[in-house]
């Protein structure tokens, strides 16, 4: 049985009401926090997989569409506040994971609205329950871990992802790809676009997100591919075509070339409303106010 345990305060987070999730996955129970924040119709945040995954990055949206909705905003486990045990993550736990927590949160049907690869586990479940959700808004989607996307084989992907799982060696290699400096340059590269934002405190706070306890296993598995919800385009727009609820894609004008061009792809399908916005894959963040305007002309 899965349970949402009464609320407490807090301060952190988006400054809302923190809550945990008790899941039940192969025989073990695990901790997964969201929060929570104003009040109206429910819509449920998904923030995008990444080393530094985590609830806070939504918190720009989640604050604007408090003045008129009740507001959810998820940690998956294994990233930010949540729980990072040593499981293997892939995309049956993940897939399960979304599905279990809807139904338990969850009396009515929701908005949802998922960044990254996120929205492949939002169209997955809309897809097989379309009448728990009402509208799903995509945002700068993707479905290529890094590595995929660099086009590396599935066997040295995967012995990335079991060395950095490794007990001493893992450690350390974990730690320099998370360093203040590597983190700047990748956020530079492919997550915003304006690096005067890139202060030596948002830096910080970044970081902080990367030094939890176990908190390797799960980043390792999203940067080598192994919880891409899809395994090629095809898939994904096969998603896309397969969900009855109305749809919005917001395009990353200033993404990466590979990641851009699947989204160009997306908004090629003939039922997937787009609206093209300056921003990359961190433009849920980053232009949170203009992406949010454009998630409430929609909703």
């Amino acid at each position: 049985m899965t349970t949402a345990t009464n609320p407490t305060q807090i301060n952190s987070g988006i400054g809302g009401t923190k809550n945990f999730y008790n899941w039940n996955w192969q025989d073990k129970q695990y901790q997964v926090v969201y929060e929570t924040i104003g009040a109206g119709n429910p819509v449920l945040l998904l923030p995008a997989f990444s080393t530094v995954s985590s609830r806070t990055e939504m918190k720009g949206i989640a604050n604007l569409l408090a003045t008129n909705y009740h507001v959810t905003v998820l940690d998956w486990l294994g990233f930010g506040e949540s729980q990072c045990p040593p499981v293997d993550y892939n995309p049956v736990l993940f897939q399960q994971l979304l599905a279990d927590f809807i139904k338990s949160v969850f009396n009515n049907s929701i908005i949802v609205i998922a960044a990254g690869h996120a929205s492949g586990y939002a169209l997955q479940f809309a897809q097989y329950n379309p009448d728990s959700i009402s509208k799903l808004i995509l945002v700068a989607p993707t479905w290529k871990g890094p590595l995929r996307v660099m086009g590396l084989p599935d066997g040295v992907r995967n012995g990335v992802k079991n060395l950095v799982r490794s007990p001493w060696l893992g450690q350390s290699l974990y730690y320099l790809n998370t360093t203040p400096s590597f983190l700047r340059l990748m956020y530079k590269r492919h997550v915003y676009v304006d690096e005067t934002k890139l202060t030596p405190e948002f830096i910080a706070q970044k970081h902080k997100i990367t030094s939890k306890d176990g908190g390797r296993y799960a980043p390792a598995a999203f940067v080598t591919g192994a919880i891409d919800p899809v395994a090629n385009r095809e898939e994904f727009l096969q998603l896309l075509d397969s969900v009855p609820m109305p749809l919005l894609m917001i395009l990353a004008e200033n993404a990466p070339p590979k990641s851009k061009a699947e989204m160009i792809a997306m908004a090629e399908l003939g039922q997937v409303q787009t609206v093209r916005l300056a921003g990359t894959l961190g433009i849920s963040e980053e232009y949170h106010e203009a992406v949010t305007a454009v998630i409430e002309d929609f909703i």
